[in-house]
């Protein structure tokens, strides 16, 4: 059920923000999905500084908190780096990350609702650092889960990393939603088809669809240079959904659990990289 959103925070003045914050919806990517050298650190800048948001937000869910002060967790993070939380006002987004629970597919907002044991929470956060975005989600256990909810969450991780294997360069996108959606049928799960990856980097989201089944309608083929995301969203049940009132909540039609997970890769000749990950990994 939506709780209570509360008000917006603020991000200080000496932050850059991206060009769509205070429009309807950002502009129309007209430059691609290739990046020099130049623009890849700046891009891989961004991506670390996200990785190490989610990981400290993550840290922090336990029974008893609430959505919301997970949200203030990830933005005071990204403001204290000189980053801009990348959510906040896109298209309208009231908040600084997205967090979705159980039943929950994608795109949860952040408000008063408690976290329990025996849920699963999803945190999606972006950091735009330097003039580029870097994009990542996990979802995480809380307290006593049930065992087919924990082997969803698992598994759905292992989804995201066949299909980052999967990127090679010369390959058509659609390869990788196969290497993802071929894993998730073993077990039965739905696969969610009308929420996909994207390209990142200048823009929060180029235009680039990366899809997590496999349809021959997506031909785009991956070249050494290329920076995109891959997110595969798994359920226990069917992948039909529902949207809430307020134009973002993404839920499973019949209830069941929804796990996601999410890296910004760029694709070299030897193949993809993450550039989603803190340094110990």
């Amino acid at each position: 059920m939506p709780g209570k959103i509360s008000p917006r925070l603020s991000v200080p003045e000496h932050i850059e923000k991206p060009e769509y914050v205070g429009k309807k919806a950002p502009s129309n990517n007209k430059l691609g999905d290739k990046y020099s050298s130049e623009e890849i650190e700046k891009i891989r800048r961004a991506s670390k500084l996200a990785a190490e948001a989610l990981e400290l937000v993550c840290a922090s869910i336990e029974p008893g908190i609430t959505t919301d002060q997970l949200d203030k967790i990830g933005h005071d993070f990204l403001v204290k780096n000189n980053a801009y939380p990348s959510t906040l006002g896109y298209r309208g987004f009231p908040k600084s990350l997205c967090t979705s629970l159980n039943e929950t597919i994608c795109h949860g907002i952040p408000d008063d609702t408690i976290v329990e044991s025996g849920d699963i929470v999803n945190i999606d956060i972006t950091a735009y650092l330097d003039g580029f975005h870097g994009d990542n989600n996990k979802t995480v256990t809380v307290g006593d889960v049930d065992e087919t909810v924990v082997d969803l969450v698992t598994r759905t991780e292992e989804a995201l990393n066949r299909g980052i294997k999967a990127a090679m360069p010369g390959r058509e996108v659609n390869i990788i939603g196969r290497a993802i959606e071929s894993y998730a049928k073993r077990f039965g799960y739905g696969v969610v088809k009308e929420f996909t990856g994207h390209g990142v980097g200048r823009a929060f989201h180029t235009g680039l669809i990366i899809p997590h089944y496999d349809s021959q309608q997506y031909r785009d083929v991956i070249e050494p240079g290329m920076v995109f995301t891959i997110e595969p969203m798994l359920t226990l049940g069917e992948a039909d959904w529902d949207m809430w009132e307020d134009d973002w909540t993404v839920t499973t039609r019949d209830k069941s659990f929804s796990a996601q997970f999410e890296h910004t890769i760029l694709i070299t000749e030897r193949g993809p990289e993450i550039l989603t990950k803190v340094e110990n990994d």
